[in-house]
């Protein structure tokens, strides 16, 4: 194991392969954005790549999931325990793991969103992802937090980033309320199955932001301790 690229890795960073993770889970998030787009034109085609992409990207971020799993040495010197790093590599997969889903479930069903709903969808997703994006870059932060002893200006810079990163998924809430609304006002009109999906969708679009507040949160801890 010690002449693993992982472990090498490790050594020079103990936080570099949990950073390549998240940028990984936050690749496969953005990813829904062309993806939404193909599905509100209708291009089965483009969905259905799109997706494919999504999906690859879940595995890669599995991939390096595993391999950190495997190769987080438990007798490295870390200036964190061992197992709140492996708690923060799991909050960050489900990021990815719902994007998945939501790519997932749309496809399957060639589920199409109302004209009325569409804008509206966006502009969730765009807030949602803000927050994936908001938690990468506070993780991104580890290196200099663990330089500077987690205290002094680094440790107030994590601080602000993870105050956005709540305003952002508040923000995330307030678009998904407004969403919700939006759909009650026409349900009457779709088919109640496809109702029920949509409201689906709109819960695991929310669950990006939910997720990514997690991360912070967890960050959150490991300043604290």
């Amino acid at each position: 194991m010690v002449n693993s690229p992982l472990f090498q890795m490790f050594a020079r960073s103990p936080f570099l392969p949990i950073q390549e993770h998240i940028a990984k889970a936050q690749d496969c998030a953005a990813e829904l954005v062309p993806f939404f787009q193909a599905v509100i034109k209708e291009d089965w085609a483009e969905v259905a790549e799109c997706q494919q992409r999504i999906t690859s990207l879940e595995h890669d971020a599995d991939d390096i999931k595993r391999k950190i799993r495997q190769n987080l040495p438990g007798n490295l010197f870390l200036p964190v325990a061992r197992t709140d790093l492996l708690d923060l590599v799991r909050m960050q997969d489900k990021i990815a793991n719902k994007a998945k889903d939501i790519a997932g479930l749309i496809l399957g069903r060639q589920m199409t969103i109302p004209k009325n709903l569409q804008q509206d969808l966006l502009s969730f997703l765009d807030t949602a992802l803000q927050t994936t994006d908001q938690a990468k870059t506070a993780l991104n932060e580890l290196d200099e937090l663990v330089t500077s002893g987690f205290r002094g200006h680094e440790i107030d810079l994590v601080e602000r980033l993870l105050v956005e990163l709540d305003r952002l998924e508040h923000e995330t809430d307030t678009h998904e309320r407004k969403l919700r609304s939006a759909l009650f006002a026409v349900e009457r009109d779709l088919y109640p199955v496809d109702v029920m999906f949509l409201y689906q969708i709109i819960t695991w679009i929310g669950d990006l932001a939910n997720r990514a507040q997690q991360v912070g949160s967890r960050l959150q801890l490991l300043l604290a301790r």
